[in-house]
This record gives structure tokens, C-alpha cells and sequence, in this order.
């Protein structure tokens, strides 16, 4: 049976760690290995690990998740790593979902998205879903993972995630580094299949980075869309469009007025193929001139509708 690890980049996570590391203690077949990169942490998140018999990698200096899971990559003896953030949880039965996967689908792809439960920490209300469409992941990995927000619940086969270079450090892409990720394997040709059983739990915390910073949320994903116009913008023009479109108007609900002209000139270059939604007036004035007419309708709706800015 091929091995599984579990890979968890950690920083100051001593109050969720615990829950994390018990879940995967419980599960029916034992993960092959369970890894914990410390990013500098100063409270008693290595602790923890160590008391969990968890394989502690300190990092020297404080440099992200993305670069702590390429590290659990390269440590790990495992032929499939799981990255799961130290925050979020496992269900029961993921292992042996996981390695029914393995031994009957493994050899076929490369990449397995997970479904998982959305939950609102506090209130433990459930928000939402996974609920990925296998068809179209299995039609064309790199135009879903466009298309679709792909979070951190996935299994890797190891030696592809190290052939492709695992997560992209580059700065700029550092508040949405998932959809850099997954986009990047796309562009490999990797295969993706899906899980439909849920097995693993996102909470949502107000005080969460994407929640707390969702202008440089935004930002980052203009340039991940950037490097995917730059490599692949001929072959996906309109889905590339339409989600610097998206982004455009999260980055004008900011009035971060540098990007949104940014985004629209990359969108102009790949041609405008997405059509705005909104009603005849602004889609006459977007045709004219797409900045103006973002900052107008941004301008009306702090006028008329502040509260949808609060």
C-alpha cells in the first residue's frame, strides 16, 4: 500500500493544533506520517507536535505556508501528501477514503480534490460545501481551477508536486496561493479527480487572514490570473476575462483604483470576451470607458447603498 502523510505548516497555532492532531490520531488507518513545519512560532505549537509524536520541522526564519509545505514535501518518505492548515480539521474515515482512492484511482492521476464541510466557527452553522464538478475537472483541470475556487484540500502524488516546484513563493501571490497552486498543476497537464465524501472541515474565523484581508486577497489574485493570461491567455481569453472582471470589482469595493485599471487592462488584452453584467446604462458606459464606468457605479453605491460598504 502506497504511504500517506499528513503535512501541516503551523504558526502560533497552539489553540487549534491539538484538535487537529487528535483527529488525525483517531482515524481507522494511520497516516504514514504526520509533519508539522513551525514557522518561528512563539508560542507552544512545537510542544504540541512533539507531544503528538508528530515530525517537527523548524523553520530559521518565519516564511510563509507555502514555503513550509514545500519543505514537508521534500522531507517526507510518503508517495501522496496531504497539506491541511492547523486551523481546519479531518473527519473520521479520510485515511481510508483516501487510500481506497489510492489503490484503485492512484496510478490514473496526479491531483485528488477533497469535498469538505464550510463551517462558521462560532456558531458551528454549516455554510457550505465543496461540491466540485468532476465532469468539467475531467474535461480540463486548468480551465476549472480558473474558473473555480480551489482550496487547500487536496491530495498530491509527491513526485509531481516536486517536478512542478511545488507552491509559488513569489510574494505576490502569497493571499492566494491556493489558486496559484492549482493552477499551476493545471498548466502541467496533471490529471485531477474528486472525492465527493466529505472529509475534511474549513471553519470560517473573522479573524482569519483571507476574512481580515481580502483587499490583498484581491490583489494577489490579479496576478495569479497575470501569469495564467501570460502563459495560457490565448487559449482561455474568456475565462481569464471574466475573472479579472470578478476581481475588479472586489478591488473597486476597496477603491483600489491602481489595480482595477490594471485588471481591466490585462482583460483588454485578451480581448474583453466577458460581457459585464448589469443593466443597458452601464454596460453603454463600460463600452466607452470601463473605468469610468466601474468608478461610477462604485461612487452611486456609497451614495445610495453605504451600508453594502461597511
Amino acid at each position: 500500500m502506497e504511504k500517506l502523510a499528513l503535512c501541516i505548516p503551523a504558526y502560533n497555532a497552539e489553540e487549534y493544533l491539538s484538535r487537529l492532531l487528535t483527529s488525525a490520531k483517531s482515524q481507522n488507518i494511520q497516516f504514514d506520517e504526520i509533519l508539522v513545519y513551525n514557522d518561528c512560532s512563539d508560542d507552544n505549537t512545537a510542544k504540541i507536535a512533539e507531544e503528538y509524536g508528530a515530525i517537527l520541522l523548524n523553520g530559521k526564519v518565519n516564511k510563509g505556508c507555502s514555503f513550509g509545505k514545500n519543505e514537508m514535501a521534500k522531507y517526507t518518505k510518503c508517495e501522496w501528501i496531504h497539506f491541511h492548515d492547523a486551523d481546519d480539521d479531518l473527519m473520521p474515515d479520510f485515511t481510508e477514503l483516501v487510500h481506497n482512492w489510492i489503490k484503485n484511482y492512484g496510478n490514473r492521476y496526479e491531483v485528488l480534490l477533497l469535498n469538505y464541510k464550510y463551517v462558521d466557527f462560532a456558531t458551528k452553522q454549516v455554510l457550505g460545501f465543496g461540491n466540485y464538478n468532476v465532469t468539467e475537472l475531467h474535461k480540463d483541470a486548468l480551465r476549472y481551477a480558473i474558473n473555480n475556487k480551489i482550496v487547500n484540500f487536496g491530495v498530491y502524488n509527491k513526485a509531481a508536486f516536486l517536478k512542478a516546484g511545488g507552491f509559488d513563493l513569489d510574494e505576490y501571490v502569497l493571499y492566494n496561493e491556493d489558486n496559484a497552486f492549482h493552477q499551476h498543476l493545471g498548466k502541467q497537464g496533471y490529471r485531477f479527480d474528486y472525492l465527493p465524501e466529505i472529509t475534511c472541515i474549513n471553519y470560517r474565523y473573522n479573524k482569519s487572514m483571507s476574512s481580515s484581508n481580502s483587499l490583498k486577497c484581491a490583489i494577489a489574485n490579479y496576478y495569479v490570473l497575470a501569469k495564467t493570461a501570460t502563459s495560457h491567455g490565448s487559449k482561455y481569453p474568456f475565462e481569464l476575462s471574466k475573472q479579472l472582471w470578478i476581481c475588479v470589482d472586489m478591488l473597486a469595493a476597496h477603491q483600489c483604483w491602481i489595480y482595477v485599471r490594471k485588471a481591466l487592462v490585462l482583460s483588454e488584452k485578451l480581448g474583453n470576451t466577458y460581457n459585464q453584467p448589469g443593466n443597458f446604462i452601464f454596460k453603454v458606459i463600460v463600452k466607452a470607458n470601463p473605468f469610468w464606468a466601474i468608478w461610477l457605479r462604485e461612487k452611486i453605491i456609497r451614495t445610495f447603498k453605504p451600508y453594502l460598504r461597511k
